[in-house]
């Protein structure tokens, strides 16, 4: 954790009573602005905020006593003073970025807290990969939380995986001093069935004291959602309907409500607040998955939070959703989320709740951004050598390694297709009629190839299907080493060169995103950090991720952001069907199901 002017409570607590009563000055006084209390839902205008030891010392109308000689002074007239913000469930990979650089990025948007999931990297790097992220984001200046993965595989038996996660190495971590509770428990029939394993991470976590993080990817409500319930996962952020979002709170979960750069699930969800009147205390926002050009160009928590607030929520609730109920929910309403002494002095002053400039970010006591300018350095470790060589993928590929052979004497076939669902994470389970030509089969009208490429033992292995929903035309293929959450190589393409041309690029970079069309490359995004990320800086990430979005429209693509349905593809704890390094998975019913029906 970064030390700079911050203390402990108990190491702080003499001086923030000695500055709370004027025996002693602050460090930072917030003068005249309007306190926005998350506790009370009120906007107290022309109130101070005195700052000590990176804490609230004191909250109310006049903090003159507290100031001294050598007290910094901040005129807030005219501005909101708001709570930082809270992420209650994100992936820092998903942003392509390191954990210093992703900090870097959100913190001119006002976050100022996050509870991270770094399951990608567990899937690549196993526990050691975990104790990285988890040591990089206590370097930084703001709250950076790791809940330990809980499923790597995500689905025992239904993909292969770099690496394993035990009940053992859940455990360990709950030890490690950044470890504030268990990632999304995704192997939710696993749960729901009894799994040993699985009650055993909940159970060593709930020893530890600590948070269950939820993943209950399926429509059903009935008793499957009730023994998942029983299960223990305290919170959950899979609901894309307000019946999902009705049913969990319900049961005593935090609803967790997400806008990524391609999950808008808040519009659909926030109505069991705006219109059935629901506890807004049960619900909490966050982003889930944002890529570094979502983050870059729109925001981070801010954008959610507006999001919500034009989708019908009083800007007081959306802010609650995204700082105390958040807190709470973590067990640290005491420690950050709100305004209020003795909490960590993370505020954001707006002159605006509603449209939400950023204009000045303060965490624990220290300015880290101004006007969209990040003003404070954010460290990095030293990623070994074995972090960034990953991608094995045995030799190269050739378009052969992308044919797909019809069943004998075939003159055309009815394939399982997996649909892509605009803006959601769940997929349609299609059916397709597709001609055979020479004894392939060849793909017509939206519909393209996929290829699940095997990365982490260089067996070789190359699992074929189909798709639909890209729009993508002429001839072309995109691969990418972020493949959720296995993290193999996915591939699509219309043209089978133009595959084997993508995949061979990524293994010769060390990982990445690789868009191809006509025999030439378009885009590269290098992400030589397991496959997953790059420790260069955001917007430079960011520039490389806005052409790749521009070439995936080049190759006929109009979805929104449809790289991050491409890299759910191999998702194979969201309904309702995928492809692993197996074969194609029915997420409906947990198996692998055949390519073609008989």
């Amino acid at each position: 954790m970064n030390t700079v002017n911050f203390k402990t409570w108990p190491q702080s607590a003499p001086r923030l009573v000695a500055v709370a009563a004027g025996r002693a000055a602050a460090d930072l006084v917030i003068k005249g602005g309007t306190w926005v209390n998350v506790h009370t839902r009120e906007c107290l205008e022309n109130h101070d905020l005195a700052i000590a030891d990176g804490r609230f010392a004191y909250c109310g109308p006049d903090a003159d006593h507290c100031i001294g000689p050598d007290t910094e002074v901040i005129d807030a007239q005219g501005r909101y003073m708001i709570p930082g913000l809270c992420d209650g469930h994100m992936h820092i990979e998903s942003g392509m970025l390191t954990p210093a650089e992703f900090t870097r990025a959100v913190i001119p948007h006002g976050t100022t807290s996050m509870f991270t999931d770094p399951h990608e990297i567990a899937n690549v790097l196993g526990l050691a990969g975990v104790r990285l992220m988890h040591d990089e984001a206590m370097m930084q200046p703001i709250n950076v939380f790791t809940q330990m993965p809980s499923c790597a595989p995500s689905a025992p038996g239904l993909e292969t995986t770099g690496f394993e996660i035990s009940a053992d190495d859940v455990a360990e971590a709950m030890a490690w001093p950044g470890i504030i509770g268990l990632g999304e428990m995704m192997n939710f029939p696993g749960v729901v069935n009894g799994d040993p394993q699985m009650l055993a991470e909940i159970a060593a976590t709930q020893n530890a004291g600590k948070t269950v993080g939820g993943h209950y990817a399926s429509p059903d409500l009935g008793p499957a959602f009730h023994a998942y319930a029983a299960g223990g996962p305290a919170d959950d952020h899979e609901g894309t309907c307000e019946a999902d979002a009705i049913a969990r709170t319900r049961q005593g979960m935090r609803h967790m409500m997400r806008l990524g750069s391609a999950w808008y699930d808040v519009e659909s969800q926030i109505t069991a607040v705006t219109e059935k009147g629901l506890d807004p205390r049960g619900f909490i926002l966050c982003t889930d998955d944002s890529h570094s050009g979502t983050i870059v160009n729109e925001g981070h928590m801010n954008r959610v939070v507006r999001h919500a607030i034009e989708c019908g929520c009083d800007p007081l609730i959306a802010l609650q959703m995204a700082t105390i109920n958040t807190a709470t929910h973590f067990g640290l309403e005491r420690e950050l989320g709100s305004i209020a002494p003795g909490r960590r002095a993370d505020v954001i002053l707006t002159s605006d709740l509603k449209t939400l400039l950023i204009e000045h970010v303060i965490a624990r006591g220290q300015t880290v951004a101004r006007m969209g300018i990040c003003e404070v350095e954010c460290p990095h470790l030293d990623w070994p050598r074995h972090a960034r060589s990953t991608v094995h993928m045995g030799p190269a590929k050739s378009a052969d390694a992308f044919k797909i052979s019809a069943p004998d004497g075939a003159n055309s076939v009815r394939a399982n297709v997996i649909g892509v669902v605009e803006n959601q994470a769940p997929t349609k389970a299609l059916k397709a009629d597709l001609p055979v030509t020479n004894g392939l089969v060849e793909t017509t009208g939206d519909i393209c190839q996929i290829a699940l490429v095997e990365r982490h033992c260089a067996t070789g292995g190359v699992v074929n299907g189909f798709v639909s929903g890209f729009g993508y035309s002429g001839k072309m293929a995109i691969a990418s080493t972020v493949a959720h959450d296995s993290h193999h190589m996915i591939v699509v393409g219309t043209d089978r060169e133009m595959m084997a041309a993508a995949a061979n690029r990524l293994s010769n970079v060390g990982g990445g995103i690789s868009v191809w069309k006509d025999g030439a490359e378009l885009a590269l995004v290098e992400l030589p950090i397991a496959g997953l990320m790059s420790d260069e800086p955001a917007k430079d990430v960011a520039r490389k991720a806005d052409q790749m979005v521009r070439a995936m429209h080049d190759c006929g693509c109009t979805l929104n952001n449809a790289y991050m349905q491409h890299s759910l593809l191999a998702l194979v704890v969201i309904p309702e069907i995928r492809i692993s390094d197996l074969g194609l998975v029915d997420v409906t019913k947990f198996q692998l199901t055949p390519l073609f029906e008989s």
